[in-house]
């Protein structure tokens, strides 16, 4: 296949349609192993050794790194084709992609050389809450803490723990501004103890599980300051910052179970067979499918929409927006409110049908999961509705607030 001509901020050397190609072929491998994934609260190995050809991890990083260099759009087309076949192994390689992204951006130059090195394979996994403290010492800190969600932790190579730093008396540092001070700290994942707790409505095969440091070492060079991190390398499209970069992940994945669901209750619909043969001739069923297929596309229209006009920027040079930022959100949050109306359409239609384990049960659960995590919360939309609406046009984001200039 000829590779296609990009502009110069993207890569050149991977063409992303050859990775859907792959992804096609171990489709198969991946759904059929959906439901050993979520008995076994973690991707099972069949799954991941399908996965870790793709490298999701390096998909944004620069090629410089060993990366594939992708725009955003092509990147949630991946994670899309990833969950068609399977929710958990979306989840993972979206996380995994995102955090690895984070860490090529915000990383100093020392500790990227080693950890995106020749050779190396390194997938990135943790949780962006400040649930730990880091003490000084000579050469780096002392980590120590307790976080939950470690999506695909067990599967990974370094954490990624957002954490406080100790001020010399136990309690946060704060900076000149009088803001705590809040740093997302690297560390092999064989230095912290994996806690489990993973018993969950849907998702399970995520292996999302709490996670602990005692006393671990992180070297200077393997910190970066969450909140305000300033990207230091393809600085244009890292100025999308964490939760930017994060919402590439969770907007694909969305597009992914929706898709599927609206698939599969089709394909229910047309077997003809007992409860399915009422809804195959049913016009009400039709039309809500109709409608569903409709909003579903609007929905996906926007997300793409909004991403292009990101790389639109990226490609002449900018940094992004307030506004650009609170359209992202806003696409997100739609296709995942699109996504939910579309599981509960499907999950009601298929009757008795839908309550059996299989692909419109599965998909249910963790549409509901999804929906419930924090990067679509009310309050974000609610202030970039106050953005686009004109009310808090002279904000900025930071992490996922949307707060004054200083």
């Amino acid at each position: 296949m000829n590779k296609p001509i990009k502009h110069g901020s993207w890569g050149t050397t991977v063409d992303h349609r050859d990775l859907l190609k792959k992804i096609a072929e171990i489709g198969p491998i991946l759904e059929a192993n959906a439901a050993a994934d979520e008995e076994s609260g973690e991707l099972t190995q069949a799954t991941f050794e399908a996965l870790k050809p793709l490298r999701m991890s390096h998909i944004f990083a620069a090629e410089s790194l060993g990366g594939a260099q992708l725009p955003p759009t092509q990147g949630l087309e991946l994670i899309e084709a990833i969950t068609w076949y399977s929710g958990s192994a979306g989840w993972v390689s979206m996380v995994h992609c995102c955090i690895g992204a984070m860490s090529a951006a915000f990383l100093p130059d020392s500790a990227v050389a080693r950890l995106f090195a020749p050779g190396t394979d390194n997938r990135f996994s943790g949780q962006g809450a400040p649930l730990g403290m880091l003490k000084k010492v000579d050469g780096g800190y002392r980590l120590n803490g307790k976080w939950s969600y470690g999506s695909g932790f067990s599967h990974a190579t370094y954490s990624h723990s957002a954490a406080f730093v100790d001020d010399g008396t136990g309690k946060p540092a704060k900076d000149e501004n009088g803001n705590v001070i809040v740093m997302c700290a690297h560390a092999p994942i064989s230095e912290h103890k994996q806690l489990g707790n993973w018993d969950v409505l849907g998702l399970g095969g995520t292996g999302s599980i709490d996670y602990a440091a005692e006393d671990v070492f992180i070297a200077d060079d393997l910190v970066f300051p969450i909140l305000t991190a300033p990207p230091l390398r393809q600085k244009e499209f890292f100025s999308l910052g964490v939760v930017g970069l994060a919402a590439i992940g969770h907007t694909g994945r969305a597009l992914g179970a929706g898709r599927r669901m609206l698939d599969e209750i089709a394909k229910f619909a047309r077997s003809k067979s007992g409860r399915a043969g009422l809804i195959g001739e049913s016009e009400k069923f039709w039309h809500d499918y109709g409608r569903a297929e409709a909003r579903y596309r609007a929905a996906r229209a926007f997300v793409f929409e909004t991403w292009r006009d990101v790389e639109a920027t990226v490609e002449a040079g900018n940094r992004m927006s307030t506004r650009q930022i609170s359209l992202v959100h806003l696409a997100k949050s739609e296709i995942h409110e699109v996504g939910v109306d579309i599981c509960n359409f499907a999950y009601r239609a298929g009757g008795g049908a839908s309550l059996r384990a299989g692909v419109i049960q599965r998909t249910f659960r963790e549409m509901m999961v999804a929906a419930n995590h924090f990067t679509i919360a009310p309050s974000i939309v609610t202030s970039a509705g106050r953005d686009i609406g004109g009310m808090w046009s002279d904000r900025v984001w930071q992490f996922y607030d949307l707060i004054e200039k200083k």
